[in-house]
Parts: structure tokens; C-alpha cells; sequence
């Protein structure tokens, strides 16, 4: 597939989006050592500097990598993509067992780690919460996640936080959706109240594996649908 020259502008980004088709066409396959700079250069029509900048971009990409004094070969046939964006291609599933693997140690250390201050936070979350079960589902899961994001700041780790932070969006869609398809809360508005009343209560006495073990259990029943 011949490359073919490339309107004059934005010269570098319809560069790289060419280079980019041949990589992901598997027309240049992963571990392909790509033509010169003077070559793609003169095939794309644009200078050297040009195709300079759109290789660095397929770089940051993770599609291609250059090897000193060997040139630039393909590493990949997609795109990597930075973490935001692939957790927003995540199915809800995938990114629910990280939360588990996150928030169940973040519980865990919350309980070791906690002060006065944070127990407020926890306390007045878990109001928020209850004041959130006579409004809408999308207003009851903000609520919750708030609850939730007040524990994991307990934890006083902020890689944990700010992972918790990345996948809210995607978190956020999966509960609405869920609530909508179950109709849990035409019952009990604010399902599953005890579990998270208790989490406060194991995180405020230092309890680490109770706390881990009620976030764990409530996270494997998200929003109580089991209970009776």
C-alpha cells in the first residue's frame, strides 16, 4: 500500500496518521525495521523534521521504538494509549476487579492509618449518602462513590487515590447502569446502608481486617442485590 503524499497542514499529525495505517494494516508488521527519514520523507512529501516529529509521536503511542544506530522499528500493532483512555475503553467488569484489588487495601489501611479527621470525613460521607436515597439513582451513586473515595483517602497513599480517581468515570457509568437494570432502590433507597455503616465503625476502632473484609463482601454484592 503505497503511502501517498500528504496535504500541507497539519503536516505532522497527518504524517504520523499515515505511518500509524501502515502499522496497524500489518503492512509494516511488529519488529519491521521502517524506511529512512529520507525516505518516508520523500514518499509522504513533507521534510525530515516532519517525519522526525511523527515518529516520536507513534513513539509516545508505543507503536514504534527507535534503536541507536539501527533505526526505527515497529513494537506494537495498536496503540497502548495513556491510562484515562484505556480505562475508558475498559468493560465495567474489568475495571470492578481492579477497584476490588484497590479499595479492599485501601480499607485494610485505612483502619492502620485513619485520624480523627478522617472518621469525620468517612462519618459525614456516609450522611451524604443517606440524604442522597431520596433522589435520583445518578445523585445516590455520586453519593456512594463519595463514601468510597473518603475511605480510600483514609489509606493516606496517594498512588491508591489517584487510581481510584482514574477509574471513577467508568465506575460511575457501571453503578447507574446497574441500579437502572435492577431497580434496587424501588425498595430500600438506601440499599445496602449497614455494610458501609459498618466499614466506618471497623476503620474508626483500627480494625484492618474487618474493614477489609466488609468492603470485600460488599464489593462481590455491589448495592446489596443479594440481601434480603
Amino acid at each position: 500500500m503505497p503511502l501517498g503524499p500528504v496535504r500541507p497542514s497539519p503536516l505532522v499529525e497527518q504524517a504520523a496518521e499515515r505511518l500509524r495505517e501502515q502499522i496497524t494494516s500489518g503492512q509494516w508488521p511488529v519488529g519491521t525495521r521502517l524506511p529512512g527519514e529520507t525516505t518516508l520523507a520523500k514518499e509522504l512529501g513533507v521534510g525530515r523534521s516532519t517525519v522526525r516529529e511523527a515518529l516520536r509521536a507513534l513513539a509516545g503511542a508505543g507503536l514504534v521504538r527507535p534503536r541507536q544506530g539501527a533505526g526505527v522499528f515497529v513494537t506494537a500493532a495498536e496503540e497502548v494509549g495513556d491510562w484515562p483512555t484505556r480505562l475508558r475503553r475498559a468493560a465495567v467488569t474489568d475495571v470492578y476487579e481492579v477497584r476490588m484489588a484497590v479499595e479492599v487495601h485501601a480499607a485494610r489501611l485505612a483502619a492502620r492509618r485513619r485520624s480523627a479527621e478522617d472518621v469525620t470525613a468517612m462519618e459525614r460521607a456516609l450522611e451524604g449518602r443517606r440524604a442522597a436515597a431520596s433522589s435520583s439513582d445518578a445523585d445516590f451513586v455520586d453519593a456512594d462513590i463519595a463514601f468510597h473515595a473518603a475511605v480510600v483517602a483514609a489509606a493516606h497513599n496517594p498512588v491508591l487515590a489517584d487510581l481510584f480517581g482514574e477509574f471513577t468515570p467508568v465506575l460511575r457509568e457501571g453503578l447507574v447502569e446497574l441500579l437502572a437494570l435492577t431497580g434496587l432502590r424501588a425498595t430500600d433507597p438506601n440499599t445496602a446502608d449497614a455494610a458501609h455503616a459498618a466499614l466506618v465503625r471497623a476503620v474508626a476502632d483500627g480494625d484492618a481486617e474487618a474493614a477489609a473484609e466488609i468492603l470485600r463482601a460488599e464489593l462481590e454484592d455491589p448495592f446489596g442485590e443479594a440481601r434480603g
